[in-house]
């Protein structure tokens, strides 16, 4: 895994672990890199140096970042619907001005996620957070 420290266009600083670098540059290119601060997908590289920090103030960051993907989740949550399974569909009907527009999440699965990506219908990833992996 490569760590990354990430800036946005409005300058929020955040860092995002990759598996390498060309999947950074695949996620970028799709919009899959999104900042947490404020949600714009115009994001690079920040210039790093070498990491001489002590693991207490990582692991600090580190909680400080999950805190904020946390309530930028809930806040996604609560003030959107629940489409399920039908995510896909319902994405393209947005998208195509077949229904009013309206915040959804739900489920889709990789070759419906990728479809979408090809017939440019905006969407992205709710973050997923420690406890998701319980």
């Amino acid at each position: 895994m490569i760590r990354y420290q990430l800036v946005c266009a409005r300058d929020h600083e955040f860092e995002g672990w990759f598996s390498n670098s060309a999947a950074f540059d695949d996620q970028v290119k799709h919009g899959l890199v999104i900042c947490p601060h404020c949600g714009l997908q115009d994001v690079s590289k920040a210039p790093m140096a070498p990491s001489i920090a002590r693991r207490e103030t990582s692991s600090k960051n580190q909680r400080e970042i999950v805190e904020v993907l946390r309530e930028a989740r809930n806040h996604i949550l609560k003030s959107s619907e629940n489409v399920g399974d039908k995510f896909a569909e319902e994405a393209r009907k947005i998208h195509r001005e077949e229904v009013e527009p309206r915040s959804i999440y739900g489920n889709a699965t990789a070759d419906e996620a990728d479809s979408l990506q090809d017939e440019g219908v905006d969407f992205h990833p709710l973050p997923v957070l420690p406890e998701d992996h319980n």
